[in-house]
């Protein structure tokens, strides 16, 4: 793998650090292609069914490394296809993924919480998008997703200001889903994805691809694709076999198929 992240299986969960606290685990390709070819492994192997990514205690991810990219022109930008290239295979990722953050997530460590679809913050957690103080805006989907998961007026506030929001804040406003005190945030992001990776991966997949829908198409076509999906359940051995355990009284088994 890579120096710069650290990743391993503990059972059915698959485990993603980010390895960089010298600086404060800043973005640059390196990191990005390390993390892409750790999710590509989990991907791959039918054991794993959930992905927590972390950082450290200090730190989530404090944004992209500016000192690999203050030099970049536009050609630079466009011709390299930057972030494109090599940031968004958490967007094509099919199985759930939770972000546990301590500490500060910035810039474009912000972003990388918002492309997965539960975030745990400890109460420690720093998030903001303050690409405004250095002349440029957010380009791995902040100025879209924020206001996705926090409404325009909040995300107005936070990108044109550049503030940085605690983890409370981030919570009320529906940025991330639990605060947890520092000390038990890595254990509850794992037990958290052992709960999850109980489930069928076929349905977490299928569930998933649901909800991100909701992010990307009006009512009327969500309403259609999660009918629709739910229509397709019906042809799955897990299917059967859980509203047969529900039925009778028992934990199902589920087979994956």
């Amino acid at each position: 793998m890579s120096d710069v992240i650290l990743a391993e299986v503990l059972g059915n969960v698959g485990l993603i650090r980010l390895c960089r606290p010298q600086v404060y685990n800043a973005l640059n390709d390196e990191v990005m292609d390390a993390l892409g070819a750790a999710l590509d492994l989990f991907e791959a192997n039918e054991d794993i069914r959930c992905v927590v990514l972390t950082g450290s205690e200090k730190a989530f991810a404090a944004g992209a490394d500016i000192t690999a990219i203050r030099a970049m022109d536009y050609m630079d930008a466009y011709k390299g296809n930057f972030i494109t290239r090599n940031w968004e295979r958490l967007k094509t990722f099919r199985k759930p993924v939770i972000a546990a953050v301590s500490g500060l997530a910035l810039g474009g460590g912000c972003e990388l919480a918002m492309m997965c679809d539960i975030v745990l913050a400890a109460e420690t957690a720093r998030f903001a998008l303050p690409e405004i103080k250095i002349g440029t805006i957010p380009g791995a989907g902040g100025t879209q997703r924020l206001p996705r998961a926090v409404g325009k007026a909040k995300a107005m506030d936070l990108c044109l200001s550049g503030r940085m929001m605690d983890a409370q804040e981030a919570e009320r406003c529906g940025l991330v889903s639990r605060v947890i005190p520092a000390e038990r945030l890595l254990d509850e992001a794992l037990e958290t994805a052992r709960v999850i990776a109980g489930y069928s991966l076929p349905v977490l997949m299928m569930m998933k691809e649901a909800v991100s829908r909701a992010f990307e198409s009006p009512l009327n076509e969500g309403l259609l694709f999660e009918r629709r999906t739910l229509h397709a359940t019906f042809a799955l051995a897990d299917q059967k076999e859980g509203m047969a355990a529900f039925a009778e009284k028992r934990k199902p088994v589920f087979r994956d198929c």
